[in-house]
């Protein structure tokens, strides 16, 4: 076992399962896996949103993926903030990002 990292998965204690749809107006809908509106990312908004899910959908296309299954946002027992491809079981820690970035993505969660 020299040289491999094993990090304990922390329970997950909310999440919620998202898509995330361009508009003509260059907003982004977040919307639930019912269809019911979650948000709604105005343009030039959401930075950061906009980044991570612009690379997480080259992602799926490169794996040849299409836009059927959602993304689920978690957050963690111990604090953490994650985003999960449920395409492509990619998993992105936010908090890597800091407090703010991190925030932008709970934000979507359930309140």
């Amino acid at each position: 076992g020299m040289g491999v990292l094993r990090i304990t998965e922390a329970e997950i204690v909310q999440y919620r399962d998202v898509r995330f749809v361009d508009r003509a107006d260059g907003s982004l809908n977040v919307t639930d896996v019912n269809g019911a509106l979650v948000s709604v990312v105005e343009p030039g908004q959401g930075g950061f949103i906009r980044g991570v899910m612009r690379g997480r959908a080259r992602e799926r296309r490169l794996d040849g993926q299409g836009a059927e299954l959602p993304f689920r946002i978690a957050r963690h027992a111990d604090g953490r903030i994650t985003l999960e491809d449920l395409a492509t079981g990619v998993r992105v820690v936010l908090n890597s990002f800091g407090p703010t970035n991190a925030e932008a993505f709970a934000r979507l969660l359930p309140r």
